[in-house]
This record gives structure tokens, C-alpha cells and sequence, in this order.
């Protein structure tokens, strides 16, 4: 099973159409479904960001099985730990005996109320806080595994490249369509079809209402700040709430194109669409990875689609389980 064996049928190569129905309630309906159809026991968990940070997760576990290891699993921007690729994520997982743990990122899900302060791309800190917290109550003796999309899987990639400074035992990663260059990114979204700059704003315009009705005296901003467009809603974010001055600093705080990966000693898979509406491929291009990372590019896909059929079957939730329980390419 590799990125060359995904085809779908011609009428499902359009990478708007893909992207559309990754997130579609169709898909979100089949996510929950089969979470729910696996056997597993869900149990909410508050674990330790460090610095009094408080990030929730859910842990899945068929009960009266010893599981072959434990799957952190991180969602896209915007996302949450009940994202549609999550949950069908951890169903493939579960299915090939590993527990899973569903990480939502400060300010996703229904979490805007553990903490005071805003998320942003850079809280990589809290990220590897936690992934030590949930490794040493969850995992046992054996070395965990992460995977993350988009957002995610920058996150994760970033997370494994820290881990052996940290102390985190991580024995692979899986990455699907990972953020590599943030500005490029951005140009894309301010440049392409209207509807990814519509709806990651809205999103987020959102999370900020919510984190502003329960926060208002950290959180005075008024609707003008709510009306900028998004680079200047972001540039807001970076002035006011971060230590980096510029939104070209911020942004090259969580790249990880060119060289950035280069001494990363977590093995890694890394699934990539040639036809990405927000991830441009030619960011794909230059990028230096060691030779235990491998990229894997398929021509269709569109951004953490890779949609199969009409019933919305994904491939890279089985792809990444494939990945993580070792199926090479």
C-alpha cells in the first residue's frame, strides 16, 4: 500500500471536491460511527501542558487487551480531537490493536476555557509537555507513536525532532499533508478559491468570541479586530500575544521546510497530495529529510482528502495506520 495505489475515480480528482468532503458531515457521521463500532472504551483526560497549562484528550482502549502500543494523534488548525480523520484514524488504529490518544490543541474542541491565554502555531512547549504526560501515564514501557494532519502533522513531525531532547520515546511518525513553509501557506489562502480563507476565518473569527466572552478582562478586543482580514488578524495575534515581533519571525517559527528536518531521528512517513490547494507542492520540492523520512506523493488527494469513493472512504486513515503498525512504502 502506497501514495501510487490511491486512484480515485475521475470524478473524484478535483482537489477542491476532495478537500470539501474530508470535512463533510457525512464524513464526520462515518467518524463517529465507527469510533463507536470499534469496542472501545473513550475516557476523557486533562493532562499536563506544563506552566499550568491544562490541554484535554480522549484516550480509547479496547478493554481486557494488551495493546501493541499507544498512538498520539494531532488534529488541523481549526480542527479537533472529534475531527472526522481523527476519529477514523483511531478507528483504523484500534482495529490493528494499538490504544489512542486524542490531543486537542489549546483553544480547539471545547477547551477555550482551560487556559487564559491564546493558542498560536509556536506553542510547541505545551505540545511536547503534554506528549511526556500522556507517554508516562498511557504508554507503559513501550515508545509511543504520533500522527497529525496538516496543522497536526507539523506539529507532530516538530514534536518527534524535539523528542530525543526531551526525553519522549517515539518510535515512528506519521505526518498527512503537514504545514511545512507558514507564509507560503498564507499567500495561498489569500490567493486561491475564496473558500479556505472563508473558512478558516470564520473558524477562528469564532474561537476568539469564545475566548473574549470568557476571558474579557485578558481579552478586551472589539469587533474591528474580529473584521481584519486574515494575515492582519494574524499579525494582531503575533503583535499582542507573542514575543516575536514580526509575522515573518512567528512564521518562521514553525516552518520546518528546507533543512529543518534534517536531524530528526524519529522514523517518519510523510503523505503528501501533488494537487494541495493550501500546502503548494513546490514547498514539498527542497526539502531535506534524512534517510529514515520517507515522502510519499500522490497526484490526488487535495488537502487531507483522499477520498476514495462516493460512501467517503478515506485513504490516509488507513494509510496512516498502515504506516504507524510498519508497513513501509
Amino acid at each position: 500500500m502506497t501514495a501510487a495505489d490511491y486512484r480515485p475515480p475521475r470524478w473524484l480528482r478535483n482537489p477542491h471536491l476532495q478537500s470539501v468532503l474530508g470535512s463533510s458531515a457525512l464524513r464526520r457521521r462515518r467518524g463517529l460511527r465507527a469510533l463507536l463500532g470499534s469496542g472501545a472504551v473513550t475516557v476523557e483526560h486533562i493532562v499536563d501542558g506544563g506552566d499550568d497549562v491544562r490541554l484535554q484528550g480522549f484516550l480509547s482502549r479496547i478493554p481486557d487487551r494488551a495493546p501493541r502500543g499507544l498512538v498520539l494523534l494531532l488534529h488541523g488548525w481549526e480542527g479537533s480531537a472529534d475531527s472526522s480523520y481523527m476519529r477514523l484514524t483511531a478507528a483504523q488504529l484500534l482495529r490493528r490493536g494499538f490504544d489512542v490518544f486524542r490531543l486537542n490543541f489549546r483553544d480547539h474542541g471545547d477547551t477555550h476555557h482551560l487556559n487564559e491565554d491564546l493558542f498560536h502555531s509556536n506553542r510547541l512547549d505545551e505540545v511536547v509537555h503534554a506528549a511526556l504526560d500522556v507517554s508516562r501515564r498511557f504508554a507503559g514501557d513501550v515508545p509511543m507513536r504520533v500522527a497529525g494532519y496538516s496543522l497536526g502533522g507539523n506539529f507532530a513531525l516538530r514534536l518527534a525532532l524535539r523528542a530525543p531532547d526531551a526525553g519522549l520515546a517515539l518510535a515512528h511518525v506519521a505526518a498527512v499533508c503537514p504545514l511545512l513553509d507558514p507564509a507560503t501557506t498564507m499567500d495561498r489562502i489569500e490567493s486561491g478559491l475564496p473558500l479556505y480563507d472563508w473558512y478558516f476565518a470564520r473558524k477562528w473569527r469564532r474561537s476568539l468570541q469564545r475566548k473574549r466572552s470568557l476571558f474579557p478582562q485578558r481579552h478586551d478586543f472589539d469587533d474591528t479586530v474580529l473584521a481584519l482580514d486574515i494575515r492582519a488578524l494574524t499579525d494582531w495575534l503575533v503583535q499582542r500575544h507573542t514575543a516575536f515581533g514580526t509575522l515573518e519571525a512567528y512564521f518562521d517559527g514553525y516552518a520546518i521546510a528546507g533543512d529543518r528536518l534534517a536531524a530528526l531521528t524519529v522514523p517518519a512517513h510523510i503523505l503528501m497530495a501533488e494537487d494541495d490547494p493550501v500546502i503548494p507542492f513546490d514547498t514539498f520540492r527542497d526539502w531535506a529529510l534524512p534517510a529514515h523520512a520517507t515522502l510519499e506523493i500522490a497526484p490526488w488527494g487535495g488537502h487531507c482528502g483522499f477520498i476514495e469513493n462516493a460512501a467517503c472512504d478515506g485513504y490516509a486513515e488507513r494509510w496512516v495506520a498502515e504506516r504507524l503498525s510498519g508497513g513501509g512504502a
